[in-house]
């Protein structure tokens, strides 16, 4: 299953601008593609036990599973969600019994008998049904009381029954879309990830009940039926369509839909592949068909394991809300993540589909080869997926420099959620709801992170036999971590690497416990040594804590700055202290650890080091290597949001980044630039910062500029997009007048713009509009039919700083004459207050003026003004936006209070303290320090000089932190 949501991986940090509390605090669990549980959880819950107590989840064992026939009839074709079923289940008895527990969930109806495959004249034993809904056990006893089914015995149990196609996303159920000519088309298909197969039919529905299938879908012949397997021709008829028996599997990655798709199809080394979806899109799947045979073509080599069916599909659902599932042969998605077309969509969304096909196909042989003994071990198979999408993409792509994407995503994803979150990767649960509650940072970019850290530290080459080991020893099986500990140390017994522990040990340390490691790096600088101490990183720095792990370690440095061998060379072995003397460092020479930043922890060094590492930065920065420039300004980022750091260690830092080129350092940057921007804009010194950061920006803004460059490096197309934002964020002239030159020649004279840049270019070029091309852009919303236009159009024209220009703008959120919809008027203000101080400004003065009119928008339970009110406390950073808000929202509660929810004012009052909380913080040593570095000529400086000056700042500031 896949973890981003679309185009989120260059803007994974500033999610963390969004929140408006004090001390910058990480982002919740970042918002992933795959939410396949039966229902969200939220909260923690308790550790469960494995038992056979009454309140136990898990299946009996007293039989298992050996094959399925699965026979349906659907009409759905025309609409109807009724379905019949019956399921014919081959199983053997392993512990002496008079019962057969399934799982079964909203289906009824249950005919049953059961003949034993031990006799060929034995007579059915009629059976009767007991159905618990709680765990949705289905229990089958015979009528007569004194059968009893003996160890070791086979038998067939078959089962009628009818159902009801679902209607929300779960399950076998139905899904709909209207076509070109406003004609309805109905379809039936699957989503059974984790606990949805006992929907379609009565099954064993855990993930190590393994079985061979045999699926056969009786529908109307105008539509056609796909599944796991190819179709059984001789077996199948018009409007019978029989599939070929899969190889055991699990039941949750069991497929099967029901439709009028049209296909378009490919072969590379002897897999057939085919991609699936509605009518009349299939010029828009050749990307998705092209990614998918060079994704499995990579995947195949690396692991050297073929996959295992004789085809593999891809089908794009209308209504999707797993977003992407892994099921065996036939891999589903929503349907956007499969449609993409130069012309028309972006280069981030070209990305994304091959990186979700990367992560379904790596599925292939991670959790449906090879699938999991319990959800327990979910990262099992998630954190192998979540990892190979990068992998493969990489394989196949390899000018893309996919690790750069991986690192500004799940990278920091998950270190930002695994400072405060308490569950480690391997967690036992049980009920469908514990289950959904594992599909999260935890299962996904954690272990992600984990396994890459791994793959160099052992090597690459231990870690790929190990996999292929590890893959060809258990397929068709399930396991457990303790089966991939074994096998990579089998690998690294045989290639000969000498490790200071078991790979069981070291792993495990990983897996079973909460949280990472923040190494604390003090040098001896006459001695050249160098100590490391581990504790867990904690957002709460104060939080006492004694976890240690295995710790892989490495390290470069300005004599010898050699990034390319990421293998371990010491271990911090579950201790909290160790002394490196045999890696000795010039006094004068920078030091840093875990080169390329492979490793899964936060590194803070003393104060000496971090001056050395800055004036670094200055005088060559491509001497660190550039996913560690990238993680040392978010580390220093971290340190000083949870007070471990001064303000001015973290912008001396920054201050290299006039030299900076490329994409993971920027996205890091703009990232935290744009948090300092958003509270720092109502500031009387605002310039300083302002200046900074168009200073920092200058040199790579000149040299990529608004346009696509032909033939340019790949993440030139994420870097340009974060360089415009931030560039014309603060006010850049170059900024603004190319991208107001940009937008006009589009408005008037027809100039193509690029789908990537389309965004940016509204935004940008509206900053400083005059009124003819604001209003070309407000003509171009009112008159558009296009949901995604309108949307682009709204949010662009709230860019604008003209005070006349954003008057008109929010004045159309109330404006009745026009055709906006409600979710457009309410988007409104937010497109204009959360863009600029002009925006909130142009806010407050509306709402002042016509807040009933804004309030008498909604209806029922619809309050947009209390959501507005809440909204613009978010953004509030100035006394006077402070007194303005207040004073309207007690005009509301006296005049208006049905507008606003019983708790309007203490939610207001909250989100605006955590602003002016995080000012009381860090306001004055930030300004301080950039009024020092603007008043002492920052851009003519030596590095030597700004080395001086670094320190000085820092002596003079460091108090404040």
């Amino acid at each position: 299953m896949a973890l981003w949501m679309l185009n989120s991986w260059p803007l994974l940090l500033l999610l963390v601008a969004a929140s408006q509390q004090a001390w910058l605090p990480p982002v919740e669990d970042v918002v992933q593609l795959e939410t396949k549980g039966y229902q969200a959880l939220s909260g923690s819950f308790e550790t469960r036990e494995d038992n056979n107590s009454e309140d136990n989840y898990r299946l009996p064992n007293n039989t298992v599973p050996i094959a399925y026939n699965v026979e349906l009839w659907t009409q759905v074709h025309n609409g109807t969600r009724n379905f019949s079923g019956s399921v014919s289940i081959d199983l053997q008895v392993v512990e002496a019994s008079n019962t057969i527990t399934l799982h079964a969930r909203q289906t009824e109806n249950f005919e049953a008998v059961l003949q034993s495959k031990d006799s060929a004249t034995s007579a059915p034993i009629s059976l009767n049904v007991d159905y618990e809904l709680t765990r949705e056990f289905l229990t089958f006893k015979p009528v007569d009381s004194t059968i009893s089914f003996a160890k070791d015995s086979n038998w067939t149990l078959s089962i009628n029954y009818t159902g009801l196609l679902r209607d929300d996303m779960g399950g076998f159920y139905i899904s709909t879309y209207t076509d070109d000519s406003n004609v309805v088309h109905y379809l039936a298909t699957t989503q059974f990830e984790s606990t949805n197969a006992r929907h379609a039919f009565p099954c064993y529905d855990e993930p190590a009940k393994r079985a061979n299938f045999t699926i056969t879908i009786h529908h109307d012949p105008s539509h056609n039926a796909i599944s796991n397997m190819p179709v059984n021709e001789a077996e199948s008829s018009n409007g019978k369509t029989v599939f070929l028996t899969t190889p055991k599997m699990s039941t949750y990655l069991i497929a099967f839909i029901v439709s009028e798709f049209e296909s378009t199809g490919g072969e590379l080394n002897g897999l057939p592949q085919r991609v699936f979806s509605r009518k009349g899109k299939q010029d828009q799947q050749e990307w998705t068909l092209w990614s998918g045979l060079v994704v499995e073509a990579s995947l195949e080599k690396y692991l050297g394991v073929p996959f295992a069916l004789p085809k593999l599909d891809q089908a794009g659902i209308p209504d999707f809300s797993a977003g992407a599932m892994e099921n065996w042969g036939l891999a589903t998605y929503r349907e956007q993540y499969m449609w993409w077309t130069k012309e028309t969509s972006t280069i981030n969304l070209k990305t994304s589909i091959t990186n979700i096909i990367g992560h379904e196909y790596a599925h292939m042989w991670f959790g449906d080869l090879v699938s999991l003994k319990w959800w327990t071990y979910l990262w099992l198979k998630e954190g192998f997926a979540t990892l190979f999408s990068y992998e493969s993409n990489n394989i196949a792509f390899p000018e893309w420099n996919t690790y750069q994407i991986f690192h500004v995503s799940d990278y920091n994803s998950a270190l930002i959620n695994d400072a405060s979150i308490s569950t480690p990767m391997s967690h036992y649960v049980q009920t469908p709801n514990e289950i959904s509650g594992r599909y999260g940072t935890i299962s996904y970019a954690k272990p992600a992170s984990v396994l890459y850290m791994f793959k160099n530290a052992f090597t690459d080459a231990v870690f790929q036999r190990g996999l292929n080991r590890y893959l060809t020893e258990n397929q068709y099986n399930s396991t457990d971590e303790w089966n991939l500990f074994a096998s990579l140390q089998e690998a690294a017994d045989e290639l000969g690497l000498k490790l200071p522990a078991g790979v069981p040990d070291i792993f495990s340390s990983w897996s079973t416990q909460a949280g990472f490691p923040l190494l604390t790096v003090e040098r001896n600088y006459e001695t050249g040594t160098f100590t490391i101490k581990q504790q867990r990183y904690l957002n709460d720095k104060d939080a006492a804590n004694e976890a240690t792990w295995y710790v892989p370690i490495n390290c470069a440095s300005a004599s010898n700055p050699d990034y390319r061998n990421t293998t371990a060379s010491h271990y911090l072995l579950k201790v909290k202290e160790l002394t490196v003397s045999d890696v000795q460092i010039s006094k004068d020479d920078w030091l840093i650890l875990n080169k390329q930043s492979t490793g899964f922890y936060r590194i803070l060094y003393d104060e000496e080091n971090y001056r050395l590492i800055s004036q670094g930065l200055l005088e060559q920065p491509y001497a660190f290597h550039t996913r560690n420039r990238a993680q040392l300004l978010h580390d220093a980022y971290r340190f000083v949001d949870t007070g471990r750091l001064s303000q001015a260690t973290l912008f001396q830092l920054m201050a290299y980044l006039r030299n900076e080129d490329q994409y993971a350092p920027w996205s890091t940057a703009n990232s935290i630039l744009t948090i300092y921007d958003t509270y720092l804009r109502g500031d009387v010194n605002y310039v300083h910062f302002r200046e900074f950061v168009i200073e920092l920006v200058e040199n790579i803004f000149n040299k990529l500029g608004v346009n696509e460059i032909p033939g340019e490096h790949y993440l030139n197309n994420y870097l340009r997009v974060t360089l415009v934002s931030l560039a014309c964020q603060v006010g850049s002239s170059k900024c603004y007048q190319q991208s107001h030159k940009k937008l006009q020649d589009s408005l008037n004279n027809g100039a193509p713009i690029e789908p990537t840049l389309r965004t940016q270019a509204y935004c940008a070029g509206l900053r400083e509009a005059e009124d003819a091309t604001f209003n070309l852009v407000v003509n171009n919303l009112l008159n558009s039919n296009d949901a995604t236009d309108r949307s682009t159009y709204i949010s662009s024209l709230g860019c604008a700083q003209d005070a006349d220009q954003l008057k008109k703008f929010v004045a159309y959120s109330i404006d009745e004459t026009n055709n906006l919809s409600y979710s457009e008027r309410t988007s409104v203000l937010s497109a204009a207050y959360t863009r600029s101080e002009a925006g909130l400004t142009a806010s407050l003065d509306f709402l002042e003026a016509n807040w009933k009119a804004y309030g008498d928008l909604g209806t029922g339970t619809q309050k947009p003004l209390d959501s507005a009110l809440r909204g613009i406390a978010s953004s509030v950073v100035s006394e006077s936006q402070k007194n303005r808000l207040n004073a309207l929202v007690d005009t509301v509660r006296t005049n208006g209070a049905e507008y606003l929810a019983d708790n309007t004012e203490t939610a207001v009052q909250a989100n605006m303290k955590s602003n002016f909380d995080w000012l009381d913080v860090h306001r004055e040593p930030v300004i301080n320090w950039l009024v020092a570095y603007r008043t002492n000529g920052s851009s003519s400086l030596s590095a030597s000089t700004f080395a001086i000056l670094a320190m000085f700042v820092t002596l003079l500031l460091y108090r404040f932190n």
